[in-house]
């Protein structure tokens, strides 16, 4: 991997990673595309840029953990589903890193926004602040969230959709999903940079000091646009971009 790649990769990672379309299946996509191989460095590469995503959230947001201080607790039972299973499921998970799993997933999510939308205009959203859900309503996020342990099916789709479902309006729904991503995404960064620390060689610590700080502009970027769009519109073009882009990597797979 070269600097450049770094930066390309870098760019994927802060616009999606907030975005429901999966930024682990974009990254995956996006190496294939740049014929990186998928080596145990490059997947950790892939988790451990998050850390710029995971500081993006944290700066715009310590606000809200200053006047909420019940947030953390709705944080931490959000996290228990996915920090219990994810442990389990380690290893298994990992070989679902493959470009054919992430272009049906894509395609799967898209079909779930397209109809999460037409469920939503018969049942009017009840929470309308991030910080304002219940302990129940975390913990059933959290377990949906576990969904997004297939990559292509997206941390902050699974999350928004369970949102969602709780009938949290579409700002409350994407912000809690930010910060779900708090401990979850620490966590997982952490325990795989721990898991593959050696399999990093001299030039990879400077790639990932570049794709860090390269996510975390770009995800404050992401995080902002996103928090605009869906105060206005639906995600129904997010539903359809995943569909879309989904079907054409199938079609790029094929040939």
């Amino acid at each position: 991997m070269t600097g450049v790649d770094a930066v390309i990769l870098g760019i994927v990672e802060g616009l999606t990673e907030f975005l429901p379309v999966s930024s682990t299946g974009h990254l995956i996509l996006a190496s294939e595309l740049l014929r990186l191989p998928q080596t145990d460095a490059h997947k950790a590469f892939e988790v451990a840029i998050q850390l710029g995503a995971i500081l993006a959230v944290a700066c715009l947001y310590w606000r809200r953990f200053t006047t909420r201080r019940d947030l953390f607790l709705k944080l931490a039972i959000g996290f228990l589903p996915t920090g219990v299973i994810g442990f389990t499921l380690y290893r298994m998970v990992k070989h679902l890193f493959d470009s054919s799993v992430v272009s049906v997933s894509l395609i799967a999510g898209g079909i779930a926004f397209l109809l999460m939308e037409r469920y939503m205009r018969n049942h009017r959203p009840e929470v309308h602040d991030a910080a304002d859900v219940s302990y129940r309503t975390a913990f059933t996020v959290g377990l949906v969230q576990c969904l997004s342990m297939v990559p292509g099916v997206s941390r902050s789709g699974a999350t928004i959709i369970g949102g969602l479902m709780c009938r949290m309006d579409r700002t409350a729904a994407a912000e809690f999903s930010f910060l779900l991503a708090l401990p979850t995404m620490l966590a997982a960064t952490c325990y795989d940079v721990y898991k593959n620390a050696s399999a990093f060689q001299g030039s990879d610590w400077s790639n990932l000091l570049i794709g860090f700080v390269v996510s975390f502009v770009f995800s404050i970027v992401g995080i902002k646009v996103l928090v605009r769009f869906v105060s206005n519109h639906t995600f129904i073009p997010f539903g359809i971009y995943r569909i879309m882009a989904g079907a054409l990597f199938l079609l790029l797979l094929a040939r």
